[in-house]
């Protein structure tokens, strides 16, 4: 079986969704899956090719400001090999209709002559998070609707994101289908020890959209200190709202080793994130996967399916869920998004 790709970036680059993309084609390739990943590239003029752990992945070149948006360059011939790739695959798989990259990827290969099967993945979030990303979403929605049109598939990876989407695009009702994602086996391996730590801790990107002030707030409040891992382009503002209102109570990190990263978790008082615009969030899950509660926008606690009980006006603490590893969300993935019926011939393959 082959798999094309499409999302706006990829591993080593961190967030959530270049870690779905990893996880999943680094899994298929164990089935016997050729996997390739085309993605958007910031810090290059010209395509790259690699392969990564049995994944090939071919690199663009995109304009990317303020980390966003995308832009593909050298248009026409990015269309050229989106021919070639798809006259070859299976099934596409596109990542994110927030990226220009993803969107103009997807629907240049909706109108290809190909009868290929199209999986779309939105992320979706409803809107921009800035009021210029506002405006320019309602425009942006018209092409949106298109893709989801064309696409066999329309992935939502929660009960929640999957209402939105409908409540914006009835029109894909039969199409939609709800896979959640999942945790790395290794979060199984970590139990929550932090029952008396002194730290809280949010580990993803830093996008104002987050609302990471109202977790300086509520570390402030409760006396813990507050470990924020990541980047992003809101982190020089968050820093200094830190060093304002919470001076010497939030440390920020660089993303850390992957043992180190599911240490802290494992040893925080809490997990947090209080976005309200999430379609999942796989570090509240790795959180819960270990036992260590988080405290989180009702949003995200919904998302997870978690059990909760309330903290504030608009934050539940988050104290139970069942998650899947990847290794258990694999055979949904093939089932219900690629509808592959004789799964068993790839399993032969894994190891």
């Amino acid at each position: 079986m082959k798999i094309l790709y499409i999302a706006p970036l990829y591993y080593p680059h961190i967030g959530g969704l270049e870690h779905v993309v990893k996880s999943v084609a680094e899994r298929l390739v164990r089935l016997g899956c050729e996997v390739l990943v085309l993605a958007g590239e910031p810090s290059i003029d010209k395509p790259v090719e690699e392969f990564i752990n049995g994944v090939r992945v071919v690199r663009w070149p995109v304009l990317s400001p303020g980390g966003a948006y995308h832009f593909p360059k050298k248009r026409r011939d990015l269309k050229n090999m989106l021919k070639e790739l798809a006259g070859n695959a299976d099934v596409v798989h596109i990542h994110s209709v927030h990226s220009v990259f993803s969107m103009l990827a997807g629907l240049a290969l909706a109108d290809a002559p190909y009868n290929i099967k199209i999986v779309v993945t939105p992320h979706y979030h409803g809107t921009g998070h800035t009021y210029m990303r506002k405006l320019l979403w309602l425009l942006w929605r018209r092409r949106v609707s298109k893709l989801l049109s064309r696409a066999s598939v329309v992935h939502a990876v929660s009960s929640r994101e999957a209402s939105l989407l409908l409540n914006h695009y009835p029109h894909v009702r039969g199409k939609v289908a709800i896979v959640p994602n999942g945790v790395d086996e290794d979060v199984y391996r970590y139990r929550w020890q932090g029952g008396h730590s002194d730290y809280m801790i949010y580990a993803g990107r830093i996008e104002k959209y987050k609302r990471l002030e109202v977790a300086v707030d509520v570390a402030r409040e409760m006396g813990l200190k507050l470990l924020i891992i990541g980047r992003g382009p809101y982190r020089e503002k968050l820093v200094k709202y830190a060093n304002k209102v919470y001076k010497g109570g939030v440390e920020f990190l660089e993303p850390q080793p992957r043992e180190k990263y599911l240490e802290l978790i494992s040893q925080a008082r809490y997990a947090i994130n209080p976005s309200k615009q999430e379609a999942f969030g796989i570090f509240v899950a790795e959180a819960l996967a270990m036992g260590t509660p988080a405290v989180t926008s009702r949003e995200i606690a919904e998302n997870v399916e978690a059990r909760v009980k309330p903290f504030t006006k608009d934050l539940v603490i988050a104290e139970k869920a069942v998650v899947k590893t990847w290794n258990e969300i694999i055979e949904l993935y093939l089932r219900t998004l690629f509808q592959v019926n004789d799964i068993q011939s790839l399993y032969r393959g894994y190891n």
